[in-house]
């Protein structure tokens, strides 16, 4: 039976829950942000055995909405049939789900997405091995720069502090200017902060510096750690003292403080595909991720459940003209 997840299984939704964006807290994060929130359950004899956290999203200057599903499992007949329902109650055209399982072959009810929201792919690395194992693995230039920051002075810090999420904020700003890509506002990491870091699930962490006397910060990331695995979904650095490789050390004393807690994996949070451009905008993440020898790993891919068809087709032409004006323009 599929019906609405209470608070009183929180706990047993998060135990099934395989991604930190299908955790009850972030779910109370998006609510908090004015977006409308369905938490569902397959129950067996009144024990919860599936969960699925879905979002509505209004579609701007119509009576539409979509429903997103990120980071859940590869879900059941009787759960796809229920989020159909869903999407037909909400007046959906469609409801998105990006399942954060390995490549499967297309599932029932759905087609692959024209336009996906994460990446089809991420780097991930077994924690299990021992730090010895991981540096071996490593690109030997990635080594170097690590140890190169070591050397230097460079030190890493986890400081949970209003004072340490405010140079996170700061650098994030310098970060997006300097690079130009597109961030979320100060609004939407000041919410998901006063949320996730609470429960446990995100962490502040600082690379600094000592240049005459002042302590520098030139590195900030917030890690995510949830059900034994490590994420690493933001960060921000500054253009001070870029030559001491500050966000090599910082990577890896992610890896010891993911293996410190237990953590089986890390999932570094996106790559480009096997045979990535060089000139794609992203190109620099993805070599700096692959350097530390962790796997690529392809995921299942964004699929669609159509709930109004025709109105869908409308809606991936325009947002096909949409992404080629955006092109052009740039």
């Amino acid at each position: 039976m599929i019906k609405k997840v209470e608070i009183s299984d929180k706990s047993v939704f998060n135990q099934l829950a395989n991604h930190p964006m299908q955790s009850w807290e972030w779910g109370e994060f998006r609510l908090n942000s004015g977006i409308e929130v369905i938490r569902l359950g397959r129950y067996k004899d009144d024990k919860l055995k599936e969960t699925a956290q879905i979002t509505i999203h209004p579609v701007p200057f119509t009576s539409y909405n979509i429903g997103y599903f990120p980071k859940g499992g590869i879900t059941s007949t009787e759960m796809l049939e229920h989020l159909y329902q869903i999407g037909v109650n909400k007046n959906c055209i469609f409801i998105k789900l990006e399942p954060n399982t390995e490549k499967v072959q297309n599932l029932k009810m759905l087609i692959p997405s024209a336009h996906p929201l994460f990446t089809r792919y991420t780097f991930q690395l077994d924690l299990r091995e021992s730090e010895n194992e991981i540096l071996a693995k490593m690109h030997p230039k990635t080594r170097y720069n690590l140890r190169l920051a070591e050397k230097k002075g460079v030190y890493v810090v986890e400081d949970n502090s209003t004072a340490a999420f405010n140079n996170y904020l700061r650098l994030t700003e310098e970060t997006t200017r300097r690079q130009k890509f597109y961030a979320h506002t100060p609004a939407y990491h000041k919410l998901m902060w006063q949320i996730l870091n609470p429960a446990k699930i995100a962490r502040l962490f600082l690379a600094k510096y000592k240049h005459q006397g002042q302590e520098i910060i030139l590195v900030a990331w917030i890690l995510f750690l949830f059900n034994k695995v490590l994420y690493y979904p933001y960060g921000a650095s500054s253009a001070l003292f870029r030559n001491l490789m500050p966000s090599n050390l910082m990577m890896w004393e992610a890896i010891k403080f993911g293996k410190r807690k237990g953590a089986l994996k890390f999932d570094m949070w996106g790559a480009l595909g096997p045979n990535p451009n060089t000139s794609d905008p992203w190109y620099g993440f993805h070599k700096f991720k692959e350097g530390y020898g962790a796997k690529l790993t392809e995921l299942a891919g964004s699929f669609d459940i159509i709930i109004k068809p025709s109105i869908y087709r409308m809606y991936n032409l325009a947002h096909g003209i949409r992404e080629l004006y955006l092109k052009i323009i740039r």
